[in-house]
């Protein structure tokens, strides 16, 4: 009988265990669907503050993108504040943007461009995005600088490819920038003692056919120590796996091309993408420094505005000799054609009191098979001076060597004849045509030819053309050189027969690094930079719930 009872007694204790077991199982079980539970409902929640977050950044690169349209649209620094709102990822999200003061001029700090002064005004974005399936709510907010950089800072610019291959021995003093690739090698040597900077690739050698020369190519780095690009047999360039490590380390991050995320840096234009815009015409052409000017010749015509008028003053500026049709052409050996020039003194134009009231000159000309604009008597200027030319440009002699004035001359293509020069002998051997010392101190904005696989445009060491035999002979320039289009007037092919190169004794014009001494009306390249970013709140909107909930 108690045998009995002791077994009774065991399963009972067995059944209690039992249950005790099958009760916290199914705790566990619960416990674990709620948790599951929970994870997904996590895992919700991250997804749709993901999907927020993506529709408020959207915001805010919309908002930065109107404010870009609105102030190339304008070429200027706009003051008009993007606000808007939409809807991305199943989100809702509205943006506005904020004038963070009045523009200012100062150094830009960071950057490939740190060091050179510009128009800079800043501005905040705040975007707010909420989810649609569970009022997931995300905040962004960031800071924009635009600002506007005189191009003449850089020593050498270029809208298109560049390619620098000088067979003497060139120093390059100042910035080096292309907003396509560069290819760099010489003959002797080639220093430059600033940043170097490519939208595209960075090559050593030459883009199209011909010859690579082996002298060394040096560049400073940050400790102001010229640094080779030869790596061994060969050269540090784009196209090496290690490129970006290396070139950092090498010249102290200044040396950047597109693997460095360097972009273009470009000409605000309306509407357009064609610089060549800035020397055309303003019929149709709001980007055209005949806009800019107040003083113009037109088709042998010439306007000077006074009092918001424009009166013709064509036949008195011919009567005092500062405008001449010339009946006697000169020979272009390059583009082998005969030039229909109109002669300019500058110095009787200041003598006769027509100098431009901002300093801007305006010239095109569609008389004859090949007009341009020649400038003579320009040795001393009375003030600073733009000319822009719709035409191919030419000086003859020595141009603003005398008690240095901010001077820039843009054209189609842009000739340097010495005062030896003779039209007479102008169709012959350049042997007839010998060059004599001249000294230009002037910003050139100019255009060259495109490099085929058959024909080099020149390089760079050829961008300023010549027509006479400069052997032995030095032309000595300071200022800016920019290339900003292809040429489409003077667009014959670059060669060595009609010429013989000058000794170049070229350097930037350190002058240009103090806005005060700018040309007047220097052209800008615009800059649209980040210069600050926060998530500044990220929750849930207030929900109303119900009682099982």
């Amino acid at each position: 009988m108690k045998k009995l009872q002791k077994i009774q007694s065991e399963k009972g204790f067995a059944a209690l265990i039992a249950l005790i077991m099958v009760g916290m199982l199914t705790l566990i079980g619960l416990a674990a669907m709620s948790t599951s539970d929970d994870e997904v409902t996590i895992t919700g929640n991250e997804l749709q503050e993901t999907r927020a977050f993506y529709a408020a950044e959207a915001a805010l690169e919309t908002a930065a993108a109107r404010l870009h349209f609105l102030s190339d649209s304008t070429g200027t620094i706009t003051t008009t504040m993007p606000e808007g709102t939409g809807d991305l990822n199943g989100s809702n999200f509205t943006y506005e943007t904020v004038d963070l003061g009045p523009v200012e001029i100062r150094t830009l700090n960071n950057g490939t461009l740190a060091g050179l002064h510009a128009q800079i005004k800043s501005y905040a974005m705040l975007a707010t995005a909420i989810n649609r399936t569970d009022n997931a709510t995300v905040q962004l907010s960031q800071t924009f600088e635009r600002a506007l950089v005189p191009i003449f800072q850089f020593a050498v610019f270029y809208g298109n490819d560049l390619e620098i291959a000088p067979g003497p021995t060139m120093s390059l003093l100042g910035r080096v920038h292309s907003n396509g690739s560069l290819w760099l090698q010489a003959g002797s040597g080639l220093n430059i003692d600033s940043y170097v900077t490519a939208a595209g690739s960075i090559f050593h050698g030459r883009k199209g056919a011909g010859g690579v020369s082996g002298g060394d190519v040096r560049i400073k780095d940050g400790s102001g120590n010229y640094v080779s690009m030869k790596e061994g047999s060969g050269w540090l360039e784009s196209t090496d796996d290690y490129w970006y490590d290396s070139s950092v380390a090498r010249w102290s991050g200044r040396v950047q091309d597109s693997t460095h995320g360097q972009e273009q840096l470009n000409v605000p234009l309306n509407g357009t993408d064609d610089a060549h815009k800035l020397i055309e015409r303003a019929s149709g052409n709001s980007d055209s420094y005949e806009n800019k000017a107040t003083l113009k010749f037109i088709d042998g015509q010439a306007f000077k505005l006074v009092g918001g008028v424009w009166n013709n003053v064509t036949a008195d500026m011919t009567s005092k000799g500062i405008i001449n049709k010339v009946n006697n052409k000169f020979y272009d050996g390059r583009d082998k054609k005969w030039v229909d020039v109109t002669e300019f003194d500058v110095g009787k134009l200041y003598d006769e009191g027509y100098a431009p009231a901002n300093g801007v000159i305006y010239f095109a000309d569609n008389n004859g098979d090949f007009p341009a604009l020649r400038i003579n008597n320009a040795a001393e200027l009375g003030d600073g001076l733009t000319l822009a030319s719709e035409n191919p440009v030419y000086t003859y002699g020595e141009f603003n060597s005398v008690n240095k004035k901010p001077a820039s001359i843009m054209g189609d293509a842009v000739t340097f004849l010495s005062s030896a020069f003779n039209d007479a002998l102008s169709n012959g051997s350049k042997n007839n045509r010998i060059a004599v010392n001249t000294v230009v101190n002037a910003s050139i904005m100019t255009g060259n030819i495109e490099t085929t696989p058959s024909n080099y445009n020149g390089g760079f060491e050829n961008l300023p053309r010549f027509l006479e035999k400069w052997s032995g002979k030095r032309f000595t320039w300071t200022g800016s050189m920019v290339n900003l289009w292809y040429s489409q007037q003077a667009n014959s092919t670059w060669s060595g027969s009609y010429y013989s190169p000058p000794i170049r004794d070229w350097a930037y014009d350190s002058d240009l690094d103090d806005p005060a001494n700018l040309p007047p009306e220097s052209p800008v390249v615009r800059i649209f930079q980040r210069t600050g970013w926060s998530q500044s709140d990220v929750g849930y909107a207030n929900m109303d719930y119900d009682d099982n909930n």
